[in-house]
């Protein structure tokens, strides 16, 4: 057949070869089975219960991701609501199918596109749910090995049921700023979004730079395979050296840290080959609820962790509870845009109780090694300065119960507009940039943002590593420590840039940490 071309735009760099595999609908069976509310509770139950398998066997990252979804089918008011319309005569999947629509139409009428990009997680947990109602049972993707996959949009728990079978993504919509572009990246799986009608015909394909080839010839298929073979072997390269320090051609040390979400998850021979932890998500960590209100289960996490690292630095932020982060166990406003609204910091300073049992733990095991302690979404020196009084308020009461305890260095985030406009005043033991938030707060765009406002989201753009500047040459004036955390700490593209600005301390997702650290060592 004759060649066809599909441009879209790039979502994850790199080459991919392989046939085309559909992968557009997750058909639910015919045949509905009314059990009532006993069914409709039993099959949110066996959602949840795959989502959690599927997180079980994932990454961090991955995990992170599928907070959202499964704190969502938690939530017993939405049960109540679909119990509800089956009190009132609908059958159980016509009752789950009508709250659903509910609940995803807001998401769909929303101008940001964040949150337009959140309706396809909760589509994805409608058809769980009705699959699960209808006897469907497991879902089975009988995908090649090898494919390049082609759908209209991919939720993040599909795409980790099907990740380790395909070569490339290939998505009709999509976003680039989306989760599972973020999860492609992690991997080196190239992926293209806004590709438009592509068409699966029974052929090869090449995927690369946002562009899609169906039918390629000899030659272009052979260059290619030449460029994949390179970037295979540069992976199992860094692979290989992820132990050697990261230092450039002339002899700068460069400091690579890990994010870290679930403790349990990251072996231990990550953590020696890494040099040691920039960002330890306790929202995550505690993600069921139950470690919130136990400030001694808390404290042994953060004690087993020192331990672990054995004298390397633990960089502990508090709860970054609020925006796109629901948790279990704590009461959060309903905001018509959260991302503005109560969010880290701010939310923990509403809820005292809560952070003051974190702070207690938290300076209990500061006496155990090299522990910080890090504040997100930080605007201005007033919370800080509310943080630091309630930090001395615990110290003294664990002194006085006869506990040992020590204050931490306190840091901040640097997120907001705000915080980076201010850094030269702001009282803080160390500075740690948030590149993701802070991009979409200069730039006004939306972390998820589709379509030309994701050319927007450029953390790479004048303005925002202006702001970068700004940071690193306070910190510098003042002897202040930053470091950067965020997606574009592991670009190898954006390396060079940052280390221009006078970054040397990184914090990256645990899968990139090999490759962050062979692109430094090639710089000069």
């Amino acid at each position: 057949m004759a060649e066809a071309i599909f441009r879209g735009r790039t979502a994850a760099p790199g080459w991919a070869i392989g046939p085309l595999a559909s992968l557009d609908e997750w058909p639910v069976n015919g045949s509905e089975i009314d059990g009532g509310a006993p069914a409709l509770r039993t099959a949110v139950g066996h959602a949840i219960g795959d989502l959690r398998r599927i997180a079980a066997t994932s990454s961090q990252d991955a995990a992170e991701i599928l907070e959202f979804q499964i704190a969502f089918l938690e939530d017993e008011i939405l049960l109540e609501e679909a119990i509800a319309r089956i009190d009132e005569g609908l059958t159980a999947p016509e009752a789950w199918r009508a709250t659903m629509a509910e609940q995803i139409a807001p998401f769909e009428a929303e101008t940001d596109d964040y949150f337009r990009a959140r309706a396809s997680d909760l589509r994805d947990l409608e058809v769980r749910v009705a699959r699960a109602l209808s006897g469907g049972g497991e879902r089975a993707d009988a995908l090649p090995t090898g494919c390049i996959v082609v759908a209209d949009d991919l939720p993040p728990s599909r795409f980790l049921e099907i990740e380790r079978a395909i070569a490339g993504i290939a998505l009709r919509r999509g976003s680039a700023a989306g989760h599972v572009a973020m999860l492609a990246r992690a991997r080196s799986l190239p992926m293209a979004v806004e590709l438009g009608r592509v068409i699966v015909t029974d052929t090869q394909a090449v995927l690369h730079e946002g562009c899609l080839k169906v039918g390629p010839d000899a030659e272009e298929t052979a260059e290619a395979m030449r460029h994949h073979s390179i970037a295979t072997g540069a992976r199992e390269r860094a692979a290989a050296m992820i132990d050697e320090p990261a230092v450039t051609r002339s002899g700068r040390r460069i400091e690579v840290k890990i994010n870290v979400e679930d403790p349990a998850r990251v072996p231990d021979a990550l953590l020696r080959s890494s040099d040691g932890i920039g960002l330890l998500r306790t929202e995550l960590t505690f993600e069921s609820g139950d470690l919130l209100h136990d400030e001694e289960a808390q404290y042994r996490v953060y004690r087993s962790l020192l331990q672990r690292l054995e004298s390397k630095p633990l960089t502990v932020r508090t709860l970054d509870i609020g925006g796109d982060k629901p948790f279990q166990g704590l009461d959060q406003p309903v905001e018509r845009n959260p991302f503005l609204g109560l969010r880290g910091i701010r939310l923990m300073l509403a809820r005292p109780a809560v952070f003051r049992l974190q702070w207690r733990a938290l300076l209990r095991a500061a006496t155990e090694g090299p522990l910080r302690v890090m504040l997100p979404m930080v605007t201005t020196q007033t919370e800080i300065d509310a943080t630091r009084r309630l930090a001395d308020a615990c110290l003294k009461e664990l002194f006085g119960e006869g506990q040992s305890a020590t204050l931490p260095p306190i840091g901040i985030m640097i997120e907001t507009p705000a915080a980076a406009l201010t850094t030269d005043t702001l009282e803080a033991d160390f500075f740690s940039i948030g590149s993701n938030d802070l991009t979409q707060y200069v730039m006004a765009a939306a972390r998820d943002a589709a379509g030309p406002v994701a050319d927007l989201l450029d953390p790479l753009h004048p303005a925002v590593t202006r702001a970068l500047r700004m940071v690193v040459e306070a910190g510098a004036r003042r002897g202040i420590e930053v470091s950067l955390c965020g997606e574009v700490a592991a670009d190898p593209q954006a390396l060079p840039t940052l280390l221009d600005l006078g970054l040397d301390k990184f914090s990256v997702a645990s899968a990139r940490l090999a490759a962050v650290r062979q692109a430094v060592r090639e710089q000069p």
